[in-house]
């Protein structure tokens, strides 16, 4: 049976045919001349003129389950809920993927649900915070209204009660988690390199422990964002930051000066490191906070390192050929982790 056939009762539908039906124009509530798509390690997101329809894939790891269809719809929900405050108006409603009485697969159609999808306003590319950044069309004054959603948004979170103790240990965890991945000899990746981070990192716990110990005893862990990159980050006159993430609330409980430092770590990747200094400027006058630069450099480091350990995790779901591109972004990631890592500047 083809993707685009009709369908009887019970149907058991794979992702490949889901989204075989979802390049199909006649699939959508208004027909469409042409349907682009974005693939991410645990979604499809479909892109009509108006709008993006984002699926889930049927995954399941140690951090989330994705694996049935109750678990993607409730998942779907907390993903409109969580992004009602940082993109207002953007995150429409969770819509299913049926099959109705004549066989015909719809999206936001009445039958059979094989799928949900959650539908947003599409927003315009070429005000996402990277595009600007590569076409070099960012100047540092665009990202102060946007450094100051997030800063209002961050004083108004509630601090998570937590010892200074158990926010150390967290990171301590982390480290060896990340070391522990990256130095797998079939990565081939740069032991010295791996070394000589992880261990400052490492150092830096063990002589400034009340670096950290400072931040969960003035309250400043919360729930924040989860995955604040600049792909997530739209520059339109009101600032959209989405795609909050959904799927595991322990990610969102950071500091927000952590989740500063991942953005402007990001920024930094792109050649843009005029945006760090900007939204610790924002988030200063705004909040009352400010972090100290080793702090800040600590946080962009061990961020670094966990991304490095995202990309080169790829290669384990990819054929050969394509492991050189991951590998060459983890290197690029432990790089820019090395030179925030180097020496850390005294509090």
């Amino acid at each position: 049976m083809t993707a685009g056939a009709p369908h009887g009762p019970g149907i058991e539908l794979g992702l490949d045919g889901k989204v075989a039906l979802l390049l199909r124009p006649e699939t959508y509530p208004e027909y469409q001349r042409r349907i682009d798509t974005i693939q991410t390690h645990m979604s499809w997101v479909f892109l009509t003129p108006r709008h993006a329809y984002k699926l889930k894939k049927p995954v399941r790891y140690e951090f989330l389950d994705f694996s049935t269809l109750e678990a993607r719809r409730l998942n779907c929900l907390e993903e409109l809920r969580l992004n009602a405050r940082l993109a207002p108006d953007v995150y429409l409603a969770v819509v299913p993927l049926a099959v109705g009485a004549g066989g015909q697969a719809r999206l936001e159609g009445a039958g059979e649900v094989v799928e949900w999808l959650v539908k947003m306003r599409r927003l315009p590319s070429d005000r996402m915070l990277d595009e600007m950044i590569r076409r070099r069309a960012l100047a540092a004054g665009d990202i102060r209204p946007t450094a100051r959603v997030l800063a209002e948004f961050y004083r108004e979170a509630r601090g998570i009660p937590m010892s200074g103790a158990e926010y150390r240990a967290q990171y301590e965890r982390n480290i060896h988690a990340n070391f522990q991945v990256l130095a797998d000899p079939a990565y081939d990746l740069p032991a010295d390199l791996l070394q000589t981070i992880h261990s400052a990192q490492l150092r830096l716990l063990r002589d400034e422990p009340g670096l950290l110990d400072r931040r969960a005893e003035a309250g400043r862990i919360i729930e924040g964002h989860g995955d604040l990159r600049p792909e997530h980050v739209c520059l339109a006159p009101q600032p959209v930051i989405f795609d909050r993430l959904e799927f595991n609330r322990q990610f969102r409980i950071l500091d927000a000066a952590d989740e500063l430092a991942f953005l402007a770590m990001e920024c930094d990747r792109l050649e843009a490191d005029f945006v760090g200094p900007e939204l610790f400027r924002v988030y200063a006058e705004v909040t009352g906070d400010a972090p100290p630069p080793a702090l800040i450099a600590f946080y962009k480091s061990h961020r670094a390192c966990l991304r490095a350990k995202l990309a080169i995790l790829h290669t384990r779901e990819l054929a050969p050929e394509h492991w050189p591109r991951w590998r060459a972004l983890a290197e690029e990631y432990l790089r820019l982790g090395d030179g925030y890592s180097v020496g850390f500047p005294a509090v």
